[in-house]
């Protein structure tokens, strides 16, 4: 057993397993908290590496592609402090991390482990039903379905429209960024309904606007990869240019449906209006929008 315990959190393994716990300390971020311990396989493993520096130095895991739902979820895009698979660790504990790299490093090497991207996920992601309050509203996942209860701040439109509910048969894939602090971030649930869709985030229906606090946003995070983790694996969805394996795009609907699913948008508005719930200009800026999104 080769183990280190930094204040951030511990890394354990045991020659077939590494297992992550985030650290208790008030610095370790509250989605890392939230997330829990995470038990990596071997076989998802692409390499580790340890960079010492004066202070602390920086323990990295790199996962071969496709192995995770997070990280297919978030697209790197997750802050270094939220990342599972970094941790910082003191200048004396050095030697202790330089040895569980070596570990790791010798048994990939023994055991043969491809480089290759994965066919399918070798972690299972976050444990369902998850709920998580943000910004512009309530999401939660059952594993079957997703809803969204919107916020008293959402946009009107969204807030008149009621929940949002999407099984996770019509789903095509999940898109998130978060909340920088410096611009917003947004959790898109993408069907094949709306894959053409250029709704901004705060008029989108199938869409959170995430604007609020960071700390709480990032934990979207959670929702994203739940429902990443019980999609088809992107191994599994064809990529038209043959390039790129793991990077699928989302099935392109036939005109007709396009222009069916633009009717029902229209419709919904339109008795939204005649229900008095939207203004004259309240329902010509959303009939623009709504027009210019599927133009």
């Amino acid at each position: 057993m080769a183990e280190i315990i930094a204040r951030d959190g511990t890394w354990a393994f045991d020659g077939s397993t590494i297992r992550i716990t985030p650290g208790l300390h008030r610095s370790v971020p509250l989605f890392r908290q939230t997330y829990g311990e995470i038990s990596v396989p071997l076989e998802a493993v692409s390499g580790v590496v340890y960079a010492a520096e004066r202070r602390r130095g920086r323990l990295r895991m790199r996962l071969r592609e496709g192995a995770d739902p997070l990280l297919q979820a978030t697209g790197g895009r997750l802050p270094e402090p939220a990342d599972p698979y970094r941790l910082a660790v003191d200048a004396d504990r050095s030697g202790v991390a330089e040895y569980l790299t070596e570990e790791i490093r010798h048994a990939l090497l023994i055991d043969g482990i491809p480089q290759e991207p994965t066919t399918g996920y070798l972690l299972p992601g976050p444990p369902v039903p998850v709920s998580v309050r943000s910004s512009d509203g309530t999401v939660s996942f059952d594993g079957n379905q997703v809803r969204i209860d919107w916020s008293d701040t959402s946009d009107r439109v969204k807030r008149a429209t009621g929940p949002r509910i999407i099984g996770l048969g019509d789903l095509v894939q999940v898109e998130w960024l978060p909340n920088s602090g410096y611009g917003d971030g947004f959790l898109r649930f993408v069907t094949s309904e709306t894959v053409l869709s250029k709704l901004p985030p705060e008029r989108d229906p199938y869409t959170l606007d995430l604007w609020g606090s960071v700390r709480r946003d990032l934990l979207t995070a959670l929702v994203a990869t739940a429902v990443t983790a019980r999609l088809p694996h992107p191994s599994t969805r064809a990529d038209d240019s043959g390039a790129g394996r793991g990077r699928s795009r989302p099935a392109v609907p036939a005109q007709a449906d396009l222009h069916d699913v633009l009717l029902r948008r229209l419709r919904e508005l339109g008795e939204l209006y005649r229900d008095g719930v939207l203004t004259d200009e309240e329902f010509a800026r959303t009939k623009a929008v709504v027009l210019r999104g599927f133009s």
